[in-house]
C-alpha cells in the first residue's frame, strides 16, 4: 500500500504518538478488506511500541472500515473505506490525536468542543478524490478524539453505494448528523461548531462588537484579502480580517501552475501558507464571518450576519467572486442532487454515468477531461460559436471518444424526477430548435459573479456588480479600497488579485496619514 517514501515519512510522523492506540479493522473477506489490513499492518509496524491491531473477521456494522482509539478505549473515529487520496492525510491526524498529540486548532476552539453536551454522531460521505472532503473528515475527527459525546465516521461513497444511493448522495462532501442531513459541501471546523453550538452566534456577535476600532480592516480573506492584511501589518498598524473563511476560491483549486516562482501547487496548500504568513504579523483574523453592510459614519462600519458591528478608519473590500449559475429552472431544485459545481469532488459519484459539463472555457474543458476517465460519457455545452479553452486543452478533449462538444448551445432547463437529474434541455441558437439531453450529472463552468450584493446603493459598481476601483485601489466612498476578483481589475488571477490587495493596503494607509 505505502510506497518507502510514504513509509519514512509516516514513521517519523508516527513517532509523535504520545499514549498508547489500537487500530481495529472490520473485515468482510473482499479485495478491499485486504487492502485495508495490508495498510493497518503496514502502519502498526511502523510504531509496534505504541500501535496496536485489531482484525475483526464478523464485523456487525460497516466493512471494510478501519476505527482507531485510545488503546482501553471504545472507537470514536471510523474510516469505511480506505483513507488513501486525499483523506490519508485525515488519518494521519486521527492517528496522532488518538494518540495524545495536540492539534494546532486554537485553544477556544478545543475548549468549546470539550464543552459541547450533546451526543453527535457524524457520517461523512466522500470520494477519494475531493480536495474539500478532508477539512471536513479531520473537523469531526478531531470533535470526536476530544469529546466522548462525539462519533465520527468517514465513508467512502464509491465503497458503499448502496448507501449513497438509499440517501440520493450526489455531491460531496455530505454530512449527516445523527441520520439526518446535516450540511453539504466545504466546511470549516468553525462552521461546523456554529451550527451544532445553539447560542454561539450571539456570543461571537458581543465579542466582536466589543472589539476596538481598527486602523485597517480587510473584508475577505482570498489571496487578495491575505495580501493586504500583510501590507497594513508591516506598517505597523491595527489591522482585522473579517472573512467567511480563508482562503476563499483558492481553498477550491487543484492544480495551480502559474504562481511566480512555484512551479507547481494546489490552492488548500497556497491556502496554508497565506494564512500562516499573515498570522506571523500582529493580525487580529475573524473567521465563519459574514459581512452584510458597510456605512460610512465617524468611523466606517461593517455589520455581520450575525449582528457585529466592526468599525474602522479604513476598509479593504477583497470578498472575491463565486461560481456563476445558469439560473435556468430546476437548477437550485437539484442543486446537490446531480447539479454540481467541483468535478474533481463530484465527479466520482457519477462513474458510468452520462453527464453534461456546461460552458466551453478553461475550466470546463478541464473539467470534461477528467470526467471523460470516470463516466460513460461528457456533453460540454457552450453558449458561444467557439470555444474559449486553451488550444492545448481543446485538442485533447476532441480526441476523447466519450467526449461531444456541442456550440451556440444555450441551456434553458434541468429535468429531474423529484429526487435527482435525468437530463437537461437546451436551445440551437442558430436554429432554436430545442433538444434533451440524457444526463444524470450537470457540472456547471461559466465563470464567476463578484460577491458585491451587500454592496449595492453604497459603492459604484459596473452593471457586473464589479465595484469600481482606480489606480490606487479606491472606490468610490472615501477611506473605502477594494482589491481582487471582486473588483474591475481586467484578470481574474491569483498573482493580480496579491498584487491589488497590496496596492489597496498601500493606499489605506496613505489615506490614513493624509487624514
Amino acid at each position: 500500500m505505502l510506497d518507502a517514501n510514504m513509509k519514512q515519512q509516516l514513521g517519523t510522523y508516527l513517532q509523535n504518538i504520545v499514549n498508547p492506540i489500537e487500530i481495529t479493522v472490520s473485515s468482510n473477506g473482499n479485495d478491499k478488506s485486504a487492502e485495508l489490513i495490508s495498510l493497518a499492518q503496514e502502519i502498526e509496524a511502523l510504531n509496534t511500541g505504541k500501535i496496536g491491531l485489531t482484525i475483526d473477521e464478523n464485523p456487525n456494522g460497516r466493512a471494510p472500515q478501519m476505527a482507531i482509539a485510545p488503546k482501553g478505549e471504545t472507537p470514536r473515529v471510523r474510516f469505511a473505506g480506505i483513507p488513501m487520496g486525499h483523506e490519508f492525510t485525515s488519518l494521519v491526524l486521527a492517528l496522532l490525536q488518538a494518540g495524545g498529540h495536540p492539534s494546532k486548532a486554537a485553544q477556544e476552539t478545543l475548549e468549546q468542543i470539550k464543552g459541547l453536551d450533546a451526543e453527535l454522531n457524524f457520517e461523512v460521505y466522500i470520494s477519494l478524490s475531493c480536495h474539500n472532503c478532508p477539512d471536513v473528515v479531520q473537523a469531526v475527527n478531531l470533535m470526536a478524539v476530544l469529546n466522548p459525546k462525539i462519533t465520527a465516521t468517514m465513508i467512502d461513497g464509491a465503497l458503499f453505494q448502496s448507501e449513497v444511493d438509499e440517501r440520493n448522495i450526489m455531491a460531496v462532501p455530505a454530512v449527516f448528523l445523527n441520520g439526518e442531513h446535516f450540511g453539504q459541501g466545504r466546511m470549516t471546523l468553525d462552521e461546523i461548531l456554529n451550527k451544532v453550538d445553539t447560542g454561539a452566534a450571539d456570543k461571537q456577535a458581543a465579542a466582536l462588537s466589543e472589539k476596538d476600532p481598527y486602523d485597517v480592516l480587510v473584508v475577505g480573506g482570498g489571496p487578495a484579502g491575505a495580501s493586504a492584511a500583510i501590507y497594513a501589518a508591516r506598517k505597523g498598524i491595527r489591522t482585522g480580517v473579517v472573512a467567511e473563511r480563508f482562503g476563499g476560491q483558492v481553498a477550491d483549486t487543484m492544480a495551480i501552475e502559474n504562481f511566480i516562482s512555484v512551479k507547481a501547487t494546489d490552492g488548500p496548500k497556497l491556502v496554508t501558507g497565506l494564512e500562516q504568513h499573515v498570522l506571523d504579523y500582529d493580525v487580529d483574523v475573524m473567521k465563519t464571518q459574514k459581512a452584510v453592510r458597510l456605512e460610512k459614519k465617524d468611523l466606517i462600519e461593517v455589520e455581520m450576519e450575525n449582528g457585529a458591528v466592526l468599525k474602522s478608519k479604513s476598509v479593504v473590500l477583497a470578498t472575491g467572486a463565486r461560481w456563476r449559475e445558469m439560473n435556468v429552472p430546476g437548477e437550485q431544485e437539484y442543486r446537490g442532487k446531480g447539479v454540481a459545481y467541483c468535478p474533481h469532488c463530484d465527479g466520482p459519484l457519477f462513474k458510468g454515468k452520462k453527464t453534461a459539463v456546461i460552458g466551453g472555457g478553461n475550466s470546463g474543458i478541464e473539467a470534461a477531461i477528467d470526467l471523460a476517465g470516470i463516466v460513460e460519457h461528457v456533453t460540454v455545452l457552450e453558449f458561444g460559436d467557439t470555444l474559449r479553452a486553451d488550444d492545448v486543452l481543446v485538442k485533447k478533449a476532441e480526441s476523447l471518444a466519450n467526449v461531444t462538444i456541442i456550440k451556440n448551445a444555450m441551456t434553458t432547463e434541468v429535468l429531474g424526477d423529484g429526487e435527482r437529474v435525468i437530463g437537461l434541455k437546451y436551445t440551437d441558437r442558430k436554429t432554436d430548435e430545442v433538444h434533451l439531453v440524457d444526463v444524470a450529472g450537470i457540472f456547471v463552468q461559466i465563470g464567476l459573479v463578484p460577491n458585491s450584493e451587500f454592496l449595492e446603493n453604497t459603492l459604484e459598481l459596473t452593471n457586473r456588480g464589479e465595484i469600481v476601483v482606480n489606480g490606487h485601489g479606491e472606490t468610490s466612498m472615501p477611506g473605502v479600497f477594494a482589491a481582487g476578483d471582486v473588483t474591475t481589475a481586467p484578470y481574474k488571477q491569483i498573482i493580480i488579485s496579491m498584487g491589488s490587495g497590496a496596492t489597496a493596503a498601500l493606499g489605506a494607509f496613505d489615506y490614513l496619514i493624509r487624514n
